[in-house]
């Protein structure tokens, strides 16, 4: 079983940064891919980013390219989202999640462990 803790979410300005951060239990973090999704209410949950078990290839969602970054320290166990340039429409509960899909997936079935979500609120 794979526990998935995130932090970093709250309330920002338009225009600011947010660095999420989701730490995992388990010796074998390596082994998963990892992705960040969010969802605002009223609305299905989405694929952000997503980043392969060795951090050589990543996916975004064409709304967060280039605003957004996601990376991982195999070694602390734990995937990160920088989130620049905010927007009011990045307002949702985000959330990360592990699969052990063969490479970065943006379909949230593919995923098997989620966390419990963070909130990230940005204000125009």
């Amino acid at each position: 079983q794979v526990q998935l803790v995130e932090s970093g979410g709250g309330l920002v300005q338009a225009g600011g940064s947010l660095r999420l951060s989701c730490t995992t239990s388990g010796r074998t973090f390596s082994s998963y891919v990892m992705g960040w999704f969010r969802q605002a209410p009223g609305k299905e949950r989405e694929s952000v980013a997503a980043i392969s078990g060795s951090g050589g290839s990543s996916y975004y969602a064409d709304s967060v390219k280039g605003r957004f970054t996601i990376s991982r320290d195999n070694v602390k166990n734990t995937v990160y989202l920088q989130m620049n340039s905010l927007k009011p429409e990045d307002t949702a509960v985000y959330y990360c999640a592990a699969s052990t899909y063969y490479s970065a997936t943006s379909y949230p079935n593919q995923y098997d462990y989620w966390g419990q979500g963070t909130q990230v609120t940005v204000s125009s």
